[in-house]
């Protein structure tokens, strides 16, 4: 049988699998990254970025289990160490970020890195004929563009 149990094209799927794999390991540093922002802020913006950071972090762990549960739908495993996570992923660990705009500007670089993977995963799930992954990623762009929006008027951009 040349698809798989929800009717996708094997190696089709098993093409979006890989690749939701290296969002997934970039959704994963991009997560801890946030809570290190979140734990570590200083300064005058302390109480509106403590918070913020929270809710991004928040919003980063329901994608990481969303794109795991894809991951596992398509009929592959989703990666889960944290070193196999480290070396697929583009964006890099932080150290320690106290300062709000460093923070912010680190955030808006891993927004850009998952958009554009998302982006590419746009491609190859219509390709493949996969509404399910291609819902998903157009439904993160377009909260991700404004929080990109949000976050650079932060900084005044």
């Amino acid at each position: 049988m040349k698809t798989n149990a929800i009717g996708l094209d094997r190696k089709k799927a098993a093409k979006l699998a890989e690749k939701l794999n290296v969002l997934l390991a970039n959704y994963s540093i991009f997560y801890q990254n946030t809570r290190g922002y979140h734990w570590n802020i200083k300064g005058e913006k302390f109480f509106e970025l403590h918070l913020k950071f929270e809710e991004l972090y928040n919003d980063l762990l329901l994608k990481i289990d969303e794109v795991a549960e894809r991951i596992l739908t398509l009929g592959a495993t989703p990666a889960h160490n944290y070193s196999d996570h480290r070396k697929e992923a583009t964006i890099r660990e932080s150290r320690q970020v106290s300062d709000g705009n460093a923070a912010v500007k680190d955030i808006l670089t891993a927004f850009t890195t998952v958009i554009t993977l998302q982006r590419e995963l746009l491609e190859l799930s219509a390709d493949a004929n996969d509404e399910g992954t291609n819902a998903l990623m157009s439904d993160y762009i377009r909260a991700q563009e404004k929080l990109v929006w949000m976050y650079s008027a932060y900084l005044g951009r």
